[in-house]
């Protein structure tokens, strides 16, 4: 596949990393003139509503950055005395050096090692370009704009007269100097919370004291502890927080309930996870006269209970949402909400905001309802009892109706939404079966079923009528307020699906696009042809990796994932704060009572993204710790296995047993000298010229463990 296939000369890439790069260039033709959004919409030939909308938040990033001046409201300018000087965030690498992404720019800024400044990965640096190349752009730091942290998690490594702290994140460049006497009990090789007290300068590493003693390295609770702080979560709620939370009772008001619309007579379940504690939402099901259905989508009403400038509200926005480890969770709220007052349990009275709409057997809404409610759920369903009935496997359950109605109405509403260029992306989980003593015994991957479809498609359709209604200005049709908490996902980079369409291309397959807008068609394709493949799993995963990062927004740029111009989320307070803002912005709709969060929602939504991220980093860490636990005593095993991923240092190949991911060094492949071809995407021998490709089929032995590392090592295995 060839790039001319779906990248033009002369065409504007419409995502809003293209956009800045455009807006950028713009304002340097016109050094002297100032533009509204509009004026460079028309310029630029922008037509879209969308799009002309992203163009605004662009030019608000860019004034933010101090790129643009604005003179008058909504009236942007070059700022000529922004130069060569950025600001952004450094993600450091663990050889020393960092890259600052500029927004706009569509390649980071690299900073090479002698010019860090003693800055450290995540902090907020005020960097000035000092050499602007085709291949590369390199700067140095000129000023440490904001510390991300002080306080560091690693290792402890104590001699005879000092110590140092080994921090587990290896993109913080440097170790920690810790005096004998500032070790408060930490011991050599434990895990410790340090915090860095001073760095002098001209000298190499900053000095630190331990705060906290974790425990031994490889210890589950140590382990996990390790990665919540690492990614700055915190473990334990404030004292304020759990006084607050203990004094939320689980009885309703009676003159509460009477201001609300009473569900608890209509038939109302939910499906979960078996496992599951917290019921952010059920359903409810009623047939109506006229041959249609009453469906509710009924959430937990957190708004009720955690109200604005409270502890709780303040400590839930700092945390941003659940994080779900692989043996524990550390839950957004207490668990006196999250798992009892807030719970949608069966056969108790709870309050909720719901969402209850008229629907037909095709998934046509012909009406809809958003406000407060009362329900009583008459039962809970795992999925997996849900997908006996589906599949005809348990007959005569009292609700057996109402789940194979809901099931047929949910695949209509599906069927449609890929249709309209939804992604069919469904990815398969691994997580572990513990013992008693916290050890993984097995393996088990989590595939969607139709139990798990049926609740993603009303989820769905909730999410995006309520954003359809918290987004609505009035008498405007063609723009979104901006005083909403919208779920955006931006078109795919064009460079990413390029990098996807060489990937692909080592199985056999092609990817023709005659446009971005085509790609999410032709990857639902390619996803239905290979599914009961043996690369399946592979490629999905790639397909995910090549689009952009959904994250929130008060600009509406749309879902492209989803397919849908509109979409928030409204459905889980319990574990998100986005919903629980969104549950309060709606409230005021209800009541016609205009509120301006003005910056407050933007900040939010900044903060709020980066708290997810995180959690997903943990997961994934969380994960991979419980591989390498799995596999400790299977040293010396050989497995078939496939490349999942390949380096300059050597490649990752995944075992396809149990799915538990490995590294194979580079000097360890045996018959030759090898070396990674960046263009092609494989690695070659330099004299026989035998190549390692992703996807390839390889046996391998494993070779060693590292449970501190979080690290897997193996070998191709010989006969």
């Amino acid at each position: 596949m060839s790039r001319k296939k779906h990248k033009k000369k002369g065409k504007l890439n419409t995502d809003k990393k293209g956009l800045q790069s455009a807006i950028r260039v713009f304002f340097q033709k016109f050094p002297e003139e100032s533009f509204n959004y509009k004026q460079i919409s028309a310029k630029l030939n922008i037509s879209d509503g969308n799009t002309r909308k992203l163009v605004l938040n662009v030019l608000n990033s860019l004034k933010n950055e101090g790129f643009l001046n604005e003179f008058q409201r909504g009236s942007f300018a070059l700022n000529l005395d922004h130069k060569n000087s950025y600001v952004g965030v450094l993600d450091g690498t663990s050889r020393g050096a960092g890259y600052v992404m500029i927004e706009g720019e569509q390649k980071d800024v690299y900073i090479a090692p002698n010019n860090m400044l003693n800055a450290l990965h995540g902090d907020t640096v005020e960097i000035e370009v000092i050499n602007k190349r085709k291949q590369k752009t390199e700067g140095k730091v000129v000023k440490i704009v904001k510390r991300k942290t002080t306080q560091f998690v690693g290792t402890l490594e104590v001699k005879e007269k000092f110590a140092f702290l080994i921090p587990d994140n290896n993109k913080m460049n440097v170790d920690l100097y810790i005096p004998l006497e500032k070790l408060n009990g930490g011991k050599n090789g434990q895990k410790v919370i340090a915090h860095m007290t001073s760095w002098p300068k001209g000298v190499d590493n900053p000095f630190g004291e331990v705060m906290e003693v974790l425990g031994s390295p490889g210890n589950n609770d140590t382990e996990m502890l390790s990665i919540l702080l690492k990614n700055e979560f915190e473990i334990k709620f404030p004292q304020a927080v759990i006084d607050e939370a203990e004094g939320v009772g689980i009885e309703l008001d009676e003159e509460e309930i009477k201001r609300r619309r009473d569900m608890r007579d209509v038939t109302t379940f939910t499906i979960d996870p078996f496992d599951a504690k917290d019921f952010d939402d059920a359903l409810s099901f009623e047939v109506l006269e006229n041959g249609h259905y009453q469906v509710g989508v009924h959430i937990a009403d957190v708004s009720h209970y955690v109200r604005p400038g409270t502890a709780m509200d303040e400590e839930a926005l700092k945390r941003g949402n659940s994080v779900y480890l692989e043996d524990r969770v550390i839950p957004m709220l207490p668990e006196q909400l999250s798992n009892i007052a807030c719970s949608l349990r069966p056969n108790e009275d709870k309050y909720t905001f719901s969402g209850i709409f008229e629907i037909d057997d095709n998934g046509k809404i012909y009406d809809e309802w958003f406000g407060k409610a009362v329900i009583h759920s008459d039962k809970r369903y795992a999925y997996e009892d849900a997908q006996e009935i589906i599949e005809g496997k348990s007959k005569g359950g009292p609700l057996d109706n109402e789940v194979l109605t809901l099931d047929k109405i949910a695949k209509k509403i599906r069927k449609k939404r890929m249709a309209n260029g939804a992604l069919s992306i469904e990815s398969v989980e691994t997580s572990f079966i513990l013992n008693d003593a916290g050890d993984p015994i097995e393996v088990v991957s989590k595939t969607s079923k139709d139990a798990n479809k049926l609740i993603e498609e009303f989820m769905l359709l909730a999410n995006k009528r309520a954003a359809i209604f918290g987004g609505k200005l009035p008498g405007d049709k063609g723009h979104s307020d901006t005083n909403f908490i919208y779920r955006c996902h931006d078109k795919p980079d064009a460079e990413k699906i390029h990098t996807f369409g060489v990937f692909i291309d080592k199985f056999g397959y092609e990817l023709n696009f005659k446009s971005m807008d085509d790609v999410s068609h032709k990857i639902n394709g390619l996803l239905d042809k290979i599914r009961e493949t043996p690369e399946y799993d592979l490629i999905q995963s790639m397909a995910i990796r090549s689009m952009a990062k959904a994250s929130y927004e008060t600009v509406n740029i749309g879902h492209y994932g989803l397919a849908f111009e509109h979409y928030t989320h409204f459905t889980s307070p319990i574990r998100r704060y986005a919903d629980l803002v969104v549950h309060r912005i709606m409230m005021d709709k209800l009541h016609n009572k205009q509120v301006n969060y003005g910056n407050k929602l933007n900040d939010i939504c900044k903060h709020i993204s980066a708290q997810e991220r995180k959690a997903i980093d943990a997961e994934r860490e969380s994960n991979k710790f419980f591989q390498v636990k799995f596999i400790q005593d299977k040293v010396g095993e050989i497995y078939d296995a496939t490349v999942s991923g390949l380096a300059d240092f050597g490649m990752f190949v995944r075992i396809d047993e149990n799915h538990c991911e490995g590294m194979i060094n580079m000097q360890s492949l045996p018959g030759d000298h090898y070396h990674f071809d960046n263009d092609k995407f494989k690695i070659v021998g330099r004299n026989k010229e035998n190549v390692y490709n992703f996807g390839d089929k390889v046996k391998v032995q494993v070779v060693g463990v590292d449970l501190a590392k979080k690290q897997i090592d193996m070998e191709i295995y010989e006969f």
